[in-house]
């Protein structure tokens, strides 16, 4: 049978003089090798192909990058002088994950995913965690080498009877951090999956979705091979996408 084919958007980036579409590769080794899928970048081209992409993919993952979502999607405050957006992305991304929700494809947010995710379903975005009160630093030490800015940090806990905790078979987990947004307001129809000790939502799923559609705000993606939780992470999304692929098929 062949493998399920995962869409996966881009940023687009201005390298030198030209703009660019791209993904980071960690991603896409990540579908090809634990989901055991085809990964097929998508431009970020707004909705202009979005009945196509629905009608070719088995799956769509949402992924992390350097940009915020833009805070007028959310109502959100101003952005501090400095902070990186991506227009074109958001155009793509926002729609996409709604209409293929709704579509019955398999979805996965992660990082900028899991935040576009809860913008798509109508929640918001707390734009510095580390500046409000209770909350621990959810960044990295970008100072750091990469293999410990991606290191396990902190323990979440996994909602018991959900998703995640039927992947895991244990009630918490550790897991990276390198983010400073997080959600402020939890989006209409999705359920909270998993918490970190202070409270900030680290994972959720759409609740009456029909099928695989998770976001998680920690990097599984990272070195996924050596990860038993993030392999079977990704192996749950590939085996929905084959099963929407079957479905194609007929």
């Amino acid at each position: 049978m062949p493998k399920p084919v995962i869409g996966i958007p881009a940023d687009r980036r201005l390298l030198g003089s030209h703009w660019f579409h791209a993904v980071g590769e960690k991603y896409i080794a990540a579908i090809a090798q634990a989901a055991d899928a085809a990964p097929v970048i998508l431009p970020a081209l707004g909705e202009h192909y979005l009945r196509e992409w629905l009608a070719a993919f088995d799956g769509i993952l949402f992924t992390g990058s350097p940009s915020n979502v833009e805070p007028h999607r959310y109502q959100g405050p101003e952005p501090a002088p400095g902070t990186w957006h991506d227009p074109d992305r958001d155009a793509t991304t926002l729609p996409l994950i709604t209409a293929a929700v709704s579509a019955g494809i398999p979805v996965f947010g992660i990082c900028r995913g899991f935040q576009e995710m809860n913008v798509a379903f109508g929640g918001s975005l707390c734009p510095k965690l580390q500046e409000q009160p209770g909350r621990l630093d959810h960044r990295e030490d970008a100072t750091q080498p990469l293999d410990q800015q991606y290191a396990p940090v902190h323990e979440i806990a996994l909602a018991r009877g959900g998703l995640l905790h039927s992947i895991a078979g244990v009630e918490r987990i550790k897991v990276n951090s390198l983010h400073s947004q997080g959600v402020e307001r939890l989006g209409e129809r999705l359920v909270a999956e998993a918490e970190a000790d202070d409270g900030v939502i680290e994972a959720f799923r759409v609740g009456d979705a029909s099928a695989f559609a998770l976001a998680v705000q920690w990097h599984p993606e990272w070195k996924v091979m050596e990860n038993p939780f993030s392999r079977a992470l990704f192996a749950a999304f590939g085996k929905a996408g084959r099963e929407h692929a079957t479905r194609r098929s007929r």
